[in-house]
């Protein structure tokens, strides 16, 4: 036992494979880098980082038995959630059906798919991220002992381990994600279509929301 984590190197292992499978996450940021750039590619991360902190947070303070003991007050976030989720799904496939129509002038009002505040959006869509919370509430205090008698420290350490991992792919998507918007620049359609094809997973994510129950 490692500083009253249980299996440090499955924790690892699965973490890797968790923060490789494509969420809303992921996809908020390397949306931003690609139509915004590195910079705001990183204030977007910069969002899911602190999300990500906070959730943890809250799983070492015991959210997850809280939302066990209370089905209504878990409803009420996961609906909360998955509107938000779909809300800015439906602003994406908005933007990206004035692209392919040649309508997509510059708007004095932003669209919920593409804010001018990457940061405090990201850090919404990290909090109502149905993976982030599952992850969190679900899997990463499975490998605290209960016997420890610091478990703080436990949980500072899978923290750690989950902002590294986070970092270093959300990073290999900000730079991927600047590589393609030159491409996206000169054909309009491409660029529409990627538009499309994120909303409509955000939306997707909204709806699985919906329909989750915490275990």
């Amino acid at each position: 036992m490692f500083y009253g984590i249980t299996d440090i190197t499955t924790f690892i292992v699965g973490t890797i494979v968790i923060v490789l499978l494509p969420g809303p996450n992921s996809l908020y940021v390397m949306s931003m880098a690609t139509r915004r750039g590195i910079a705001a590619g990183y204030r977007a991360a910069g969002g899911i980082f602190l999300g990500d902190a906070i959730l943890m947070l809250l799983t070492a303070m015991g959210a997850a038995s809280l939302l066990q003991a209370t089905p209504a007050l878990f409803m009420a976030m996961k609906y909360a959630g998955a509107a938000y989720l779909a809300w800015l799904g439906v602003g994406l496939l908005r933007a990206a059906y004035r692209t392919w129509t040649g309508t997509n002038e510059e708007s004095l009002r932003p669209e919920p798919g593409d804010p001018s505040h990457p940061f405090r959006t990201a850090l919404l869509v990290s909090l109502m991220n149905p993976k982030a919370i599952f992850f969190f509430f679900s899997f990463v205090i499975q490998f605290v002992s209960p016997d420890y008698p610091h478990p703080e420290l436990s949980f500072l350490i899978l923290a750690l381990v989950v902002q590294t991992c986070s970092a270093l792919y959300l990073s290999a998507l900000i730079f991927g994600g600047t590589g393609l918007a030159s491409h996206f620049r000169r054909r309009q359609r491409l660029a529409a279509s990627a538009n499309g094809v994120v909303g409509a997973l955000f939306v997707g994510f909204g709806i699985r929301l919906a329909a989750a129950t915490l275990e």
